[in-house]
């Protein structure tokens, strides 16, 4: 039986990774096992940080909310408990964008929570 070498697999199995890496700093870009390491670690910090950024949202919809409710005379969790009290069904992301673009919207919807 005759010897059969790895070596175009391994190059591409190699080229595959390094590709990846390409653009990181020191020997991680470059060397196989570091490129590998670094790899996996940057797809954990993508996998994490993709929930990160909803948080994130989040957080800065909510003190937009807060930011356009105290002008009108009143508090972030007052106008949300309210809004549930009334069951009006609007979630933080839209009453943002009403309260930047559509302010006399924002304000009937104030209203019809007083």
């Amino acid at each position: 039986m005759t010897r059969v070498k790895g070596g175009i697999l391994h190059n591409k199995r190699r080229h595959g990774i390094l590709k990846h890496t390409k653009g990181f700093r020191w020997g991680r870009k470059s060397k196989i096992k570091v490129a590998k390491v670094a790899k996996m670690k940057a797809g954990q910090f993508a996998f994490a940080s993709r929930r990160v950024k909803k948080r994130q949202f989040r957080q800065n919809w909510n003190i937009s909310i807060n930011a356009a409710t105290r002008k009108a005379g009143t508090t972030y969790s007052k106008f949300m408990g309210d809004l549930k009290k009334k069951e009006i069904t609007l979630n933080r992301k839209v009453l943002v964008q009403l309260a930047k673009d559509y302010k006399k919207i924002f304000e009937e919807v104030l209203a019809a929570v007083k």
